[in-house]
């Protein structure tokens, strides 16, 4: 049948009944091209801007770095060192030990359910965002960590 549009006022059309035959392809995952740019991206060079998201919330470097080391396993100090030696994504996920509740992560980031991107990099990193995000946003701690202990 298609889309039928109906007139309103004059430049306003409204959408009444999709009827499609055949299924749309939608690529719910990033490119390849996009995957590769996450790989190669330092994490020296985003961390400050996860730091001044949270800052700007109203939560603190503390907090920020223990979302990291749930994730991660990385403590401050290695997180400082990863930090100086301004490794890509790709290295910091491979040196990280990921937390075995990461797979409870879920939601839109960036776009895209996180539980359901198929590159395991960008996964990662997107299991990142959605922390701080989460931290930005003001949710508690425990709901954050996934209930682990605070």
């Amino acid at each position: 049948m298609g889309l039928q549009k109906h007139s309103q006022k004059k430049g306003q059309i409204r959408a009444t009944e999709i009827n499609l035959q055949t299924p749309i392809q939608v690529n719910m995952n990033p490119s390849s091209k996009q995957n590769e740019r996450i790989a190669k991206m330092s994490f020296a060079s985003v961390y400050p801007h996860y730091l001044a998201k949270v800052e700007k919330k109203g939560r603190t470097k503390e907090e920020l770095y223990r979302v990291i080391e749930w994730l991660t396993g990385f403590d401050e100090n290695k997180l400082q060192a990863l930090m100086e030696e301004n490794v890509s994504f790709e290295l910091f996920f491979d040196r990280a030990s990921l937390n075995p509740n990461a797979h409870l992560i879920t939601g839109l980031i960036c776009g895209y359910r996180v539980e359901e991107i198929e590159n395991p990099l960008t996964q990662k990193v997107r299991y990142l965002d959605k922390l701080v995000d989460e931290l930005a946003q003001g949710k508690k701690m425990e709901k954050i960590l996934r209930n682990s202990a605070v």
